[in-house]
């Protein structure tokens, strides 16, 4: 049985396939390239940064791997590149010129390159290929700032966001999360900026325009990474340290004062630390996400300043994502809770050891809901923690369910084998698959094995495939609880009625947590003049906090405050994340009233959003157009 689905599925990617669908679940579907022929061992790029044509420029050279001797081309993923000239370079040093051709176009996947292979080519040897080219200024990888967009307002900045399949947009490879590679590279930039990668930044290195990195352990490509800009460095520790604009530095060193103690307790918990140092990068208010876990380089959002270390779970999450992710990665996207589930669960046991339970349960009963309200929104077929996944878009399948649902699943193996056992499989299993790729049923036997039958009688393989292949949550899944939400919630519907003052709620000892669920547990229809008596005690429309002003201007659309209308517009437009942008937007588009304002507002923002952004923020709209034609 099922909670939360009208309608029970079994086994939707696996039972429903027949043998004439052909579809495999361990294929990736959104990669043109041949890496069954040949495999690509090593990256080296040459680039050159552009800010006036807002283009990379240069070469990359790719040492590969022949298993198909027969093979005679080579595919790449691309999109929007201009490809200037292939050349292949033999084991003597001669080289030799390769025709190519780029195929046709797809909207999702981009464009394949096709490269053939000489005939004189030894294929017994690694294959080493020179791509000449150059970006496109729409990449969907790459933002070009200009310095009004910048926290100086004085030099430029580019910064770039891979994952899910947008490498392509920026470097010609196998753009797989099943192709591990080390990278080595060479970047050129105006005079007075900083390059960063996610390789092995050096924080002394002379500003001189010429930028050298080596990342020397296999990362998927996703994980290829570049920053550049007026960017200053500040240490937190012996291994740890923080990039950004000088403007931002003091703040970004106050807020993640405590990170090198968070990487030593990371270690104490899951196994040691495996990428050398580990910084953050604290990029402009455009940055998509609350954090991308680029290996050595976190990228962050500014939104996380928040003055009081409220919102240090993100840097927790992306610091967990150094052993669920990078160092073992899903092979599929469609595996991609085995990244996302893993690490979230990560990050609520690494925030056990820095705050304690309590807080960290009522980030749990947060999670919770919004595993609900998505069960509501994303389709049944893409509802299970791994569902069949050979269409459609990599970037957004599930919404939150491979966070959430799959860390409720982990949160139930938990629960079922006891803390210290689940702690040695966990520790096991990141040795086991150390700089590996893995899929679902990888991860399944392998729980088997190490957990399943090893103390049978707890859980059964059946119980732990039906969070793997149906919609929905287990009957016997657990149900986060957090006394201090509870009692939140409580003088929530106490205060609205008037049988509280607002005076007496203890808002100065609450989490901002327990103020986000006290806001999300107002009635209905509470009238507007207790809104506006909350706002003006607590200045919700002014708040710092951004989780605080998402959660907020939900409301505020949701109920049509107009009141906090002018200052709902300046959240879209101070804040550049997703998270924080596209929820505002669906309330404010779906409250049968203000969808033309919505739009409204996004057409003057969007110039400072990332593509990322912008196309989640379109199809927030499109759906709710269909939903409501008007």
């Amino acid at each position: 049985m099922l909670r939360n689905s009208s309608i029970v599925i079994l086994l939707l990617c696996l039972g429903a396939c027949t043998e004439e669908d052909n579809y495999d679940p361990a294929h990736d579907y959104f990669t043109f390239a041949n890496v069954e022929q040949v495999t690509t061992q090593h990256v080296a790029l040459d680039l050159d940064v552009d800010f006036v044509e807002r283009k990379l420029r240069g070469y990359v050279v790719l040492h590969m791997t022949v298993n198909d001797a027969s093979v005679d081309q080579i595919v790449l993923d691309t999109r929007d590149l201009a490809i200037d000239s292939v050349v292949f370079t033999n084991a003597d040093g001669t080289t030799n010129v390769a025709s190519f051709a780029l195929g046709d176009t797809d909207p999702i996947k981009g464009t394949p390159l096709l490269i053939a292979i000489p005939s004189d080519v030894d294929r017994r040897k690694e294959v080493i290929v020179r791509v000449d080219y150059e970006t496109s200024p729409d990449s969907t990888a790459l933002q070009w700032l200009p310095p009004e967009l910048t926290a100086g307002n004085e030099h430029p900045m580019l910064f770039s966001q891979s994952q899910a399949i947008h490498a392509r947009s920026w470097i010609p490879l196998q753009d797989t999360p099943v192709v591990r590679l080390t990278y080595e590279a060479v970047i050129r930039t105006p005079p007075d900026l900083l390059a960063v990668m996610s390789a092995n930044n050096d924080p002394l290195v002379p500003r001189d325009g010429e930028f050298g990195f080596q990342m020397p352990q296999p990362i998927p490509s996703y994980l290829f990474a570049i920053a550049v800009g007026n960017l200053y460095f500040a240490p937190l520790g012996d291994d740890t340290g923080v990039y950004t604009e000088p403007e931002l530095l003091d703040a970004a060193v106050y807020e993640f004062g405590e990170l090198q103690e968070m990487l030593e307790k990371a270690e104490q918990q899951f196994g040691p630390y495996r990428w050398g140092r580990y910084d953050v990068l604290v990029l402009p208010p455009s940055f998509p996400y609350g954090g991308m876990e680029n290996p050595r380089l976190s990228f962050l959002t500014p939104s996380l300043l928040a003055g009081d270390r409220s919102l240090v779970s993100v840097v927790a999450h992306e610091l967990a994502h150094s052993w669920s992710g990078n160092l073992v990665t899903n092979a599929t996207w469609r595996d991609g809770w085995l990244n996302e589930g893993m690490t979230s669960y990560l990050e609520s046991r690494l925030m056990e050891i820095i705050y304690d339970k309590d807080r960290v349960d009522e980030e749990r009963v947060l999670s919770y809901q919004e595993l609900l309200l998505d069960l509501e929104r994303v389709p049944l077929e893409r509802q299970a923690l791994a569902p069949r996944l050979d269409s459609g878009n990599a970037d957004d399948v599930q919404g939150s369910i491979h966070y959430h649902k799959g860390q409720l699943f982990l949160d139930y193996l938990e629960r079922g084998f006891g803390r210290d056992r689940f702690d040695a499989f966990l520790q096991t299993y990141f040795d086991d698959f150390a700089f590996k790729t893995i899929t679902t049923e990888e991860f399944l036997n392998y729980l088997d094995v190490k957990l399943l039958r090893a103390t049978p009688g707890v859980i059964s393989r059946k119980q732990v495939e039906a969070w793997m292949y149906e919609p929905g949550l287990p009957d016997d899944a657990p149900v986060p609880e957090s006394t201090t939400l509870e009692s939140a919630a409580l003088l929530a519907r106490t205060w609205a009625v008037g049988e509280a003052s607002i005076e007496d709620i203890p808002f100065d000892e609450w989490s901002p947590q327990a103020l986000i669920h006290f806001i999300n547990s107002l009635p209905p229809d509470l009238d507007f003049a207790r809104l506006a008596m909350l706002d003006e005690f607590l200045g919700l429309s002014d708040t710092s906090n951004a989780e605080i002003g998402r959660t907020w201007f939900i409301q505020v659309a949701m109920r049509r405050y107009e009141a906090a209308y002018p200052e709902l517009e300046a959240h879209l437009k101070r804040y550049g994340r997703t998270r924080l942008l596209s929820s505002v937007y669906r309330a404010l588009a779906q409250n049968g009233h203000d969808r033309e304002l919505a739009k409204s507002i996004f057409a003057n923002a969007r110039h400072a959003y990332h593509p990322l952004t912008i196309s989640s923020i379109e199809e927030v709209l499109k759906r709710a157009e269909a939903a409501d034609p008007m």
